[in-house]
């Protein structure tokens, strides 16, 4: 890490965010030989296999993501990368855009080492999906493992990957296709919310208990909560779908509640 004190609090055991476990993973690293921190990151390429860029990319005022940090990164990594004559595997952690890795990840790469992909280093999508406060479960228990590449580039990835006691199924596919599934997942997510919020409000005006229902609800396997009606094409139809949702937007209207 470029922060001196990051690195210090590190070789200490002590994690420098709060997160429910990490410190003891920490320090028990530390004690083994597992983990050191180190700010040389010339040092750090030489003495490794693979690099992990999980740098944060924040939103702009139009929504655009910011990728200062991870250009900052990727052209720190491209130049140690220079001098190196080992293969070496570049995996990018955060979450960017589909297509960000072959517009400005592999691009700021090979500018900055003078040399290319797929020949002299590898550079591969490897999504993270953990939640703050629960990380350390969800790194031990992924649903599955996503490595995005080019041309078979995540062999090493996958062999890092299985060399952990983590039970889950690694999927090798196309960059766009990994960069496009975190945001997939994310917006899937944030759709469930407010689908649970409205139905929520409607609930509270009619009196039912919007928390039992929501149970109820997932029990239900075959349709509600499965890959069904996740299919991209057609619109919906049928004699059922378009009257009930007609109907609960009409209920909702009555009830003086907003809903989308």
């Amino acid at each position: 890490d470029i922060k001196k004190e990051k690195v210090d609090a590190i070789k200490q055991g002590i994690s420098p965010i709060v997160e429910p476990g990490l410190e003891e993973v920490i320090e028990k690293s530390i004690k083994t030989g597992n983990l050191y921190a180190i700010q040389d990151l010339k040092k750090a390429i030489e003495d490794s296999e693979l690099s992990f860029v999980a740098v944060g990319t924040p939103s702009r005022d139009n929504g655009a993501l910011d990728l200062t940090s991870v250009k900052r990164v990727l052209t720190e990594i491209g130049e140690a990368l220079r001098s190196t004559k080992e293969f070496h595997t570049v995996v990018v952690r955060s979450t960017i855009l589909p297509g960000t890795m072959e517009t400005v990840v592999i691009p700021t790469l090979e500018k900055t080492s003078k040399k290319r992909v797929g020949k002299d280093f590898a550079a591969v999508f490897n999504p993270e999906f953990l939640r703050e406060g629960s990380a350390l479960n969800d790194f031990y228990n992924p649903p599955f493992i996503i490595i995005g590449e080019d041309d078979k580039q995540g062999g090493a990835l996958e062999k890092l990957w299985k060399s952990m006691p983590i039970n889950a199924s690694i999927y090798r596919v196309k960059l766009k296709l990994a960069e496009m599934l975190k945001y997939t997942n994310n917006a899937f997510h944030g759709l469930k919310v407010v689908f649970a919020n409205e139905i929520g409000s409607i609930c509270k005006d009619l009196g039912v208990d919007s928390h039992k229902l929501m149970e109820l609800f997932v029990q239900d396997t075959k349709l509600n909560i499965s890959p069904h009606y996740l299919k991209p094409g057609f619109a919906f139809g049928g004699s059922c779908l378009p009257k009930d949702i007609k109907a609960l937007t009409y209920l909702a209207k009555a009830l003086d509640i907003e809903v989308s």
